[in-house]
């Protein structure tokens, strides 16, 4: 598994627990034992905790958009796994470096995970709602303003 495939994979599981959890354990401690546990080989852990602190810094923001692009999906109503995986991809997409990481990647990145945890239809629900984000990103002043709201 690719070092980058892998840390995302490690910030997946770290969100889907500490939303399991309804956000009452300590994020940094699961993050960081995740990280040892099945991190071991990854070169990049600074990678790892950008994106982790990312996701939450901007859980509200990410959250809005998930249920005006999915408004059918209610965020509580929409599986674990899901909900996590579109956190992680809205947030690369986003606000990531996307000289890093090309918005294209971000979803399919984000598409790759959703095969590994989701159920048989969360591939194309994930890329569903990344591809709408995507399109809006292209008309940069009518997606500003809705972010913005």
């Amino acid at each position: 598994m690719a070092t980058r495939h892998l840390i995302r994979t490690i910030v997946f599981q770290t969100l889907y627990e500490w939303d399991f959890h309804n956000r009452t354990v300590d994020f940094v401690k699961v993050l960081e034992r995740n990280l040892k546990q099945l991190g071991q080989d990854i070169d990049e852990p600074e990678f790892a905790w950008s994106l982790a602190q990312g996701v939450v810094e901007h859980l509200k923001e990410i959250d809005k958009i998930i249920e005006r692009v999915a408004p059918e999906w209610p965020i509580d109503q929409i599986a674990l796994a899901d909900r996590n995986v579109l956190r992680l991809g809205l947030y690369e997409l986003l606000f990531g470096n996307t000289d890093e990481v090309p918005p294209k990647v971000a979803i399919n990145e984000a598409i790759e995970v959703a095969k590994n945890y989701g159920g048989i239809n969360s591939p194309k629900f994930i890329n569903g709602v990344l591809g709408t984000v995507y399109r809006e990103m292209q008309d940069d002043s009518k997606f500003s303003e809705q972010v913005k709201s």
